[in-house]
């Protein structure tokens, strides 16, 4: 079946930087784009950025450029550089896959379980 991991997370001190990364099986992953959402305690799961099948990005408006989507096509990986951290950035990050460069959850049909970050002030 199909997995996306996620990788990277951990506890990071407010002003550090993460790469956070999603290794993908059993998809066609080059026909997929690849989008980063986070889900915070007691919050809704939000949309971060979106990458289509030939590097095309989409950002949230609201996350100030502090992330940088990216993808490998030839190592089935997609990454999240998250620079200049804060504490409200403590989440749980996902990567997931889709047929568009949607910004919703539920256009994508396939999750990871998560990676976790903790941002200490």
């Amino acid at each position: 079946q199909v997995q996306l991991v996620e990788s990277g997370g951990g506890l990071v001190q407010a002003g550090g930087s993460l790469r956070l990364s999603c290794a993908v099986s059993n998809l066609a992953f080059v026909n997929y784009a690849m989008g980063w959402f986070r889900q915070a305690p007691g919050k809704e799961r939000e949309f971060i950025a979106v990458i289509d099948r030939v590097s095309s990005t989409r950002y949230a408006d609201s996350l100030g450029g502090r992330f940088t989507i990216s993808r490998d096509n030839a190592k089935n990986m997609v990454y999240l550089q998250v620079n200049s951290l804060k504490p409200e950035d403590t989440a749980v990050y996902y990567c997931a896959a889709g047929q568009s460069t949607a910004t919703t959850a539920e256009r994508f049909p396939f999750w990871g379980q998560g990676t976790r970050v903790t941002v200490s002030s």
